[in-house]
């Protein structure tokens, strides 16, 4: 007697229930509102289909409420690196990491999350390389599993992020084959599945190249919207075909495509060593056309950019595509897009679905002009806000694991997939001010507070004749709303209030000395930062705070600064000289938005405050690089005021900015910020704001800023 064979559930079907069948068509009518992924609507879908594979070595149980201790994270979000040298006396660095790994480690060691003390840590991340766990490759590292469970604080995975670009291998492929099992541990992968991903648990990360740069990062291709809208081509794809194994029969298909006219798809097998061996009677007329056509060329002058899977589900070109503002059309069916838990993709590529490879030049003619602006115009936000270097990858992977903790606010859809993007909204603030940022207002629909704080920083120990004259200037703006001083005396580190030429002032003390400290007293968004020798007049202020109010995302200010590349030096210069052009506006005399104070003290790495710290100057330049940085755009200048600064006489003392190596603090600070930030975030401007009329041949009771008029130079 025969034995009936087992039944496999998951694989069989009753050919009248349709309705039940797994699909990768939901919703295709919709496709032209910019694609849906080819999957299940919702996780709790996904769940339903049961899934087998020999090669499973994680917990497909855990979510955050259940494999993660979320009660290590109430004090602080902190990152816990395992020290090299536990590791080497434990006899678990027996080989080297690669290149790519060492500078993951090193980014997140250099930055804000991190601790060195592993009882304050939220989340820990090996040391151990397991970046690339293909066995045949020069990368992988063997005997992983042993080297784990050696882990002092592994604790079967909590806590812990396992960062991964390749799983499997030949010929297969098989996303969970890493070689080790991962436990209770977080899967931040590249070429994750929807089905395999753990919802809400497990991070899908993009695949980059080695030589992707660590900070800074390249901007995007597109730098002006400029119309036609239609590129040369509208589509093109220049890449590897895979006569077999994984891939190949996606691959295979796309030459189909190819018109040579406005559709470019040439492909080659000539890749990998015993290709010839593999060829097929297409090969070598493939490898002549493809030669014909340049793969960067192509990247910027094609409308759409076809993005196949390759061995894996993820490939390089998603990403280049990004970059070039080439909008990618996906044919990777079931695969993950990188932080599409917080990235609405919907807004920046198009979904096909491998199966159905001929409607694809149906749905990209389709597509109107204006959905093709947004859709380049989301290309470019995406690539500068979350994947242009390996340090904005690796910070975003923390913000989503940060963002589930229970306690902690979600940020809104809109600020994650707007410009400048989530990485520099910070919970502490958005949730005191409900994310009055300086960058969206326009989001939501706001305007900035109509009153500012004036915070005066004061160096000396004893109040001066100036300083007199300079409150009672500020006293008189009818915008006004408080006048703190900024103390560096001691005072036991006491704060108060005094009466100075007759008006009530807070003195704030024992904060370290420090100007942008965020001070709990300041309730306006709006604060001019002063120096306590300065000179403006209350027409000055006023009008500052005017023009403040149309740009609240930027410094606006008095005494201009600027700097310039010198090739003989083969570095940045700083100067002062009065120059057609400016890039900084020094906050000696100048308005910002209080937000960039909480950016400054909690957002910026430890090594750019270290570097004011030691030098006892330059923060006020590195304001103005973080700004410019989270911005890309340059401060503003208003009024023609040049010295703004009282001269050292009357019995006032010397400014500690009068030292003579002040400058050459500053030339070596400039060159400081530039390698810690990865490139020069500073921009030049020409424009310097003026009130209406200004020196107009008009009667000065016709002008609303009548002081300026009398200000000299």
């Amino acid at each position: 007697m025969t034995k009936k064979p087992e039944t496999l559930l998951h694989l069989t079907y009753n050919v009248n229930d349709v309705e039940n069948l797994p699909s990768f068509m939901d919703d295709w009518h919709q496709s032209l509102e910019v694609g849906r992924p080819p999957a299940a609507k919702t996780y709790e879908a996904r769940q339903q289909v049961p899934y087998h594979s020999s090669h499973r070595k994680t917990n497909k149980n855990c979510r955050m409420e259940t494999c993660f201790d979320s009660s290590r994270c109430e004090n602080d979000f902190r990152v816990f690196v395992y020290p090299l040298s536990e590791l080497e006396t434990s006899g678990l660095m027996t080989s080297t990491r690669s290149v790519l790994y060492q500078k993951m480690l090193d980014i997140i060691v250099e930055s804000r999350y991190y601790t060195d003390e592993y009882t304050k840590a939220c989340v820990f991340v090996i040391a151990i390389d397991t970046l690339d766990r293909d066995p045949l490759s020069p990368d992988y590292l063997r005997n992983i599993p042993m080297k784990m469970q050696r882990l002092r604080h592994w604790n079967g995975g909590r806590n812990h992020v396992i960062f991964n670009l390749y799983s499997g291998s030949w010929p297969d492929y098989n996303e969970d084959d890493l070689g080790f099992h991962t436990g209770d541990a977080i899967l931040a992968k590249a070429s994750m599945s929807v089905t395999n991903m753990r919802p809400g648990f497990d991070i899908s990360f993009p695949l980059f190249h080695k030589k992707h740069p660590e900070r800074g990062g390249e901007p995007g291709f597109v730098r002006s919207n400029t119309y036609p809208i239609t590129k040369n081509y509208k589509l093109a794809f220049k890449g590897k075909r895979y006569v077999l194994g994984s891939g190949s029969e996606t691959r295979n298909s796309i030459f189909h495509l190819h018109n040579g006219k406005d559709t470019i798809v040439v492909t080659t097998c000539k890749h990998g060593k015993n290709w010839k061996d593999a060829q097929d009677e297409r090969c070598d007329v493939d490898n002549t056309l493809y030669e014909k056509y340049d793969y960067g060329s192509l990247l910027k002058n094609s409308t759409f950019c076809l993005v196949p899977r390759g061995r894996r589900l993820g490939s390089y070109r998603f990403l280049e595509a990004l970059q070039a503002g080439c909008i990618p059309v996906l044919l990777s069916n079931n695969w993950a897009l990188p932080f599409d838990e917080v990235i609405d993709w919907n807004k920046a590529v198009i979904w096909a679905d491998e199966r159905l490879l001929f409607q694809v030049p149906e749905v990209i003619h389709s597509i109107s002009e204006t959905k093709l602006f947004a859709l380049r115009q989301q290309t470019q936000i995406l690539w500068e806000q979350y994947f242009n270097t390996i340090e904005k990858i690796v910070f975003t992977t923390f913000e989503i694991i940060k963002e589930r903790l229970p306690k902690l606010q979600s940020r809104d859809g809109i600020v994650w997939n707007t410009s400048p993007g989530a990485l520099v909204s910070q919970h502490s603030y958005t949730e005191y001010l409900n994310f009055n940022l300086p960058f969206n207002y326009h989001l939501f629909g706001k305007q900035p507070t109509p009153n500012f704080t004036v915070v005066i920083f004061s160096q000396h120990n004893s109040l001066n004749t100036p300083l007199y004259r300079l409150v009672r200037n500020i006293a008189a703006s009818k915008y006004l709303t408080q006048i703190i001083i900024n103390s560096c005396a001691d005072n036991n580190g006491k704060s108060g209030y005094q009466k100075i030429a007759g008006i009530q002032i807070l003195v704030s003390s024992g904060n370290g000395c420090k100007r942008f400290e965020p001070l709990p007293f300041i309730k306006t968004e709006a604060i001019l930062s002063l120096d306590d020798d300065v000179v403006l007049t209350t027409d000055e202020i006023d009008f500052a705070f005017h023009v403040w109010q149309s740009f609240p995302d930027r410094i606006v200010g008095f005494p201009a600064r600027s700097h310039y590349w010198d090739n003989s030096k083969d570095s940045w210069l700083y100067t002062s000289k009065w120059t057609n052009e400016y890039s900084i506006i020094l906050t000696g005399a100048a308005f910002y938005h209080q937000y960039y104070n909480t950016l400054y003290t909690q957002w910026l790495s430890p090594l750019l405050i270290k570097t004011v710290e030691q030098s006892h100057n330059c923060e006020d330049i590195l304001m103005n690089f973080l700004v410019s940085h989270v911005t890309r755009r340059p401060p503003i200048k208003v009024s023609q005021r040049k010295h703004y600064k009282e001269q050292a006489n009357n019995g006032m003392p010397k400014s500690p900015w009068n030292d003579p190596d002040h400058f050459m603090q500053r030339q070596t600070c400039l060159n400081t910020f530039v390698v810690l930030f990865g490139y020069m975030p500073l921009l030049q401007s020409s424009v310097r704001f003026d009130p209406i009329l200004f020196k107009d041949p008009v009667s000065n009771f016709r002008k609303k800023y009548k002081q300026i008029e009398l200000v000299s130079n």
